[in-house]
């Protein structure tokens, strides 16, 4: 189940990787009229079910959980939810790289900590380290630290043209 897991863990990030270098594409693939933040959105919570169905695939569950888990899991969904909140569908979902207009936002957590959102799913991942071997847990990390590096290196240039 070893090798199963570790790809299902790692499936979402060749997807990402290509949508922030390929907009154009993927706005095209998803066609006019159609929204192609909220498709990434569909595409990204069913490659999520598979990371977790992966990770709950070779985990021990048990109860109570560490003394650790609370804070470190609450903040990190904390920071998710707040990422989702100020940004919206269309900001988490590379909304400017497939030409919309998203605002800048100033608001806690932007401004205070580098890449909220990965910083709070990251948090959310090592509270799961009790139930989930250290490997599986590293390689999703690193997927989000690859991620991290390669939105920081945005063309403004390669952004999309919508279609609608």
């Amino acid at each position: 189940m070893g090798i199963w897991a570790s790809i299902g863990v790692i499936i979402p990030f060749p997807f990402y990787d290509y949508l922030w270098k390929n907009p154009q594409k993927w706005v095209d693939i998803c066609g006019y009229g159609n929204d192609p933040c909220k498709i990434m959105a569909y595409v990204s919570h069913f490659l999520k079910f598979i990371q977790f169905i992966s990770l709950f695939s070779v985990s021990s569950l048990f109860w109570p959980p560490p003394f650790y888990f609370w804070p470190l899991f609450l903040f990190g969904q904390f920071l998710n939810f707040r990422v989702y909140q100020l940004l919206g569908e269309s900001g988490t979902y590379y909304g400017v790289r497939f030409g919309k207009s998203i605002p800048w936002v100033t608001e806690f957590p932007f401004g205070y900590i580098k890449d909220p959102q990965y910083v709070g799913s990251i948090m959310s991942l090592v509270a799961c380290l009790s139930w989930v071997p250290f490997q599986y847990i590293l390689l999703w990390c690193l997927g989000y630290f690859y991620m991290i590096h390669v939105e920081s290196e945005e063309d403004p240039t390669t952004r999309a043209e919508p279609l609608n």
